[in-house]
Formats: C-alpha cells, sequence, structure tokens
C-alpha cells in the first residue's frame, strides 16, 4: 500500500529529530535517512534515493545534508529543501557552541585538559582510519595511486595550497578520461540493485513533480536568490568591520572552502588549516586538533568543525572586546556556518530538476575521479601533522609521547580490526585520559 502524503509538520518533526540524531559521519548519517525513509516511512524508493544520493556524492560539499535537502525539496518545494538543510545543520550547531565555550573558557581545567589528552591521539587514529576508508574506494588503478601520492608531496613537501592541488589533479583526470579511461573509472558507492521496501510516495515510476522540473527562469530565480544573500551578508560584515575585518576573511575565505570540500570534510581540512591556522592565525594547531575531536562528537556533518574554527577565531581575537568573548564567538560561528553551507543549497535547489531528468545517467566523471585520488595524498597529509603535535607536543626535538601513541595505537585497533563507532572511540579516549590526568595529580601530591 503506497504511503499517503506527507505534510509539512510532520516532515518537519522528522528533519529535526534527525538533526538531533545524525551522529555517525556521512556513511552513518546517509544509513540512517536510508533506514527512516526507504525501509519504513517510504517517502520514497530506493532507486530515486540513489539517485539524489549519487549526484549529492560528486558535488562539493557534505553530501548527507545536501541529501537531506535534495528529499525534502522533492517532497515540499523550495521550502522543504531548506527546512531538512538547515535543521540537519542547527542542532550541531548550538551544540557545537555550547561546548566550544566550555572548551575555550575551561580549557585550561585539569580534568577537561585530561580529556583532551586522551581525545587527540584518537583523532589522529581516526583520520588515518579516513585515509585508509577513502583509498580503498578511490585509488582502483596505479595512476591514480601515482596522484595520491603526488598531492602527498605535493602538501607535504612542497606546501602547495590546497585549491592548486584540486585544480591538477582535476586537469590530470580530464587529460586521463581522453586518453586513458580505463584507469579513470569511479565505482559507484552503493548497489544498484536495491531489494524492494513496498510501494513508495516518490516511486521509481513515480513523474517527476511540477515543481522538480527543469527551467531556465526558475534556475535564474535560484541563482539570483542565492547570490544576493551571499552579496547582502558579505556586505554587512565589509561595512562594519571593513574588507580586513575577521569577520569578513572569515565569509570570503569559507565560501571559498565550501568548493572544495570534493570528497568530505577530511578531504577540506587541509585547506582550513593551512588558512586558519597558518595565514590568519584564528586558532592554534592544538585548538584545531580538539575542534576536530568535538566534530565528531556532536551530530550533524563533519564539516561542522568549522564552526569551531570561526568560534576559536571570534574568541582568540576578541572581536567585540574583552568582556564580549562568548558573543563575538558565537558570532563568527555563524557567520562561517552560513558561507559554509550556503552553496550546497545552491547546488540542490539549482541541479537537482536537472538531476531528476536523468535516472539512471550520472556517472563520476574522470576530473572527480582523479580529485577523489588526491583527497586520500592531503588526508594522510593531515594525519601525519596532527601525528607530529599529538606525540611529540614540543617539537620533534622534544620528549615523546607515550602514553598518547598508546592510546591512539589501541584507537586504531578498534578503528580497523573490530570496526567500532567513531563517537565511541572518542569518548572511551576521552575517559582513558582524564584517568592519565588522574593518575598524574596523585603522583603529583606530597
Amino acid at each position: 500500500m503506497t504511503p499517503g502524503p506527507v505534510t509539512r509538520a510532520e516532515a518537519f518533526r522528522f528533519w529535526l529529530k534527525l538533526g538531533f540524531l545524525s551522529f555517525g559521519g556521512p556513511a552513518g548519517q546517509i544509513a540512517l535517512m536510508h533506514e527512516e525513509l526507504v525501509e519504513r516511512r517510504r517517502w520514497i524508493s530506493e532507486q530515486r534515493f540513489l539517485h539524489a544520493l549519487n549526484y549529492c556524492m560528486v558535488l562539493p560539499g557534505p553530501e548527507a545534508q545536501q541529501l537531506a535537502t535534495y528529499i525534502g525539496w522533492l517532497l515540499h518545494r523550495t521550502w522543504g529543501g531548506i527546512v531538512a538543510g538547515a535543521l540537519f545543520v542547527l542542532p550541531s550547531l548550538v551544540i557545537l557552541i555550547a561546548l566550544s565555550w566550555v572548551y575555550m573558557a575551561y580549557g585550561n581545567v585539569p580534568a577537561i585538559a585530561g580529556v583532551f589528552f586522551g581525545i587527540k591521539p584518537a583523532v589522529t587514529a581516526i583520520v588515518v582510519h579516513a585515509a585508509w576508508r577513502i583509498g580503498t574506494r578511490t585509488l582502483r588503478s596505479p595512476w591514480l595511486w601515482g596522484i595520491a601520492a603526488a598531492a602527498f608531496l605535493a602538501i607535504f613537501a612542497l606546501n602547495l595550497p590546497f585549491p592548486l592541488i584540486v585544480l591538477a589533479a582535476g586537469l590530470t583526470g580530464w587529460l586521463g578520461g581522453r586518453y586513458a579511461p580505463a584507469h579513470f573509472r569511479g565505482s559507484t558507492a552503493h548497489s544498484a540493485n536495491a531489494s524492494a521496501h513496498g510501494p513508495a510516495l516518490i516511486d521509481d515510476d513515480t513523474p517527476t513533480p511540477p515543481h522538480a522540473r527543469f527551467s531556465w527562469a526558475r534556475a535564474f530565480r535560484v541563482l539570483a536568490t542565492c547570490l544576493t544573500l551571499w552579496a547582502v551578508a558579505m556586505g554587512a560584515l565589509i561595512a562594519l568591520f571593513g574588507w580586513s575585518g575577521a569577520l569578513a576573511q572569515m565569509g570570503w575565505f569559507f565560501t571559498k572552502a565550501a568548493f572544495l570540500t570534493f570528497g568530505g570534510a577530511y578531504a577540506v581540512l587541509p585547506y582550513v588549516y593551512q588558512g586558519a591556522v597558518e595565514q590568519f592565525h584564528w586558532l592554534t594547531a592544538p585548538q584545531m586538533i580538539d575542534g576536530l575531536a568535538l566534530g565528531e562528537t556532536t551530530p550533524g556533518p563533519l564539516i561542522m568543525v568549522v564552526a569551531f574554527v570561526g568560534f576559536a577565531g571570534g574568541w582568540n581575537h576578541a572581536l567585540f572586546g574583552a568582556d564580549a568573548l562568548l558573543l563575538a564567538a558565537a558570532v563568527a560561528a555563524c557567520v562561517v556556518t552560513f558561507f559554509t553551507f550556503l552553496p550546497s543549497f545552491l547546488f540542490i535547489l539549482l541541479g537537482g530538476p536537472f538531476i531528476e531528468s536523468t535516472h539512471g545517467k550520472l556517472q563520476f566523471t574522470a576530473p572527480l575521479v582523479a580529485i577523489s585520488a588526491a583527497v586520500v595524498g592531503v588526508i594522510v597529509n593531515l594525519a601525519v601533522f596532527f601525528a607530529i603535535h599529538v606525540l611529540w607536543p614540543q617539537g620533534l626535538q622534544g620528549r615523546f609521547e607515550w602514553i598518547a601513541a598508546a592510546i591512539g595505537l589501541l584507537a586504531a585497533v578498534a578503528l580497523f580490526r573490530f570496526k567500532v563507532n567513531v563517537m565511541a572511540v572518542v569518548i572511551v579516549a576521552g575517559v582513558a585520559g582524564l584517568l592519565v590526568q588522574g593518575l598524574h595529580g596523585i603522583q603529583a601530591m606530597p
């Protein structure tokens, strides 16, 4: 029996609940949406779900959030897409602002410092696991292995900017697709032979609804609206704080970052590190690692770690004065979130109608395959960067942290061998760090 129409109130309640339960990174979030929307509620069929997912996976940006936006738009027009995409992010933003405040205000308290001592090596293991997971899915030919190695050397040894690496990889993939196509074939992440779950509200043969049909007039309205929103927000920041002000620079920087997140959040983190830590000095390298740990323990897309970067930048630079640190940090976090996610809504609302006309035809292109391979190299570089700062916190000439190394090794075993959930690994590592801090405190007592 085909489900009845979904009301806006029912959809709102579901997307809000999803925003608070979307732990586990993109794979876990997509699996949760599949279970709820395809299997249990049957709002959309398996094939239509996978078709939308394949489009989201070739876009820059968080694919799980974009998939929620796509399905919400398909169900309830532009209103539905905005609500679904926004509620996927807003609970995470609120929670992350609260946790970031605790970290920035009380991070030097021994108990909290101990928790982060344990979390940092676990995060290093998580990044290594991410590189392995993406690499096994992406590096399917010697050419792609070569691109990954070249990307690692380019960012590790030559310190080349991440956008340049992405452009070079895309050009290599375009040439490879023309002259050696067999080496640049992508692989779909999900099987096309899906099992049936009964008739769905939006089924395989359901005609595309009128609002989801492509028209140039609608495309122009969407593009003009998104560009106007961006221009108004950026113009306000420049008018209030100047082009060189931290908030305007954050808006511009994270707009660029939003177009470079091929391969997920881990892919863009090296670029964010280069800009936020080395160029603008919004936060320190240890704070960047701690921010990633906070991002791993909150619901929503992992790219929400950029909200922590904004929060730390607003706090460290006291943008509104020493008496308004929390306000400045919260405003900066909201600014960064807005400019990071606005392009995701543009991609879905602008490209969705075209994708709805191409059922069964969407494939990964050779340039995107090459970019995905380069992403593996830059993630490995990120893991090396984290490992150096965690294991030798005073520099390579300083003391080696054996306890941190042991926690990181155990976290790696849990991830690789026993497939333990990332959030569980982070929590256990934090408890281990707290215990180590307690033992050190006991030993230091007279």
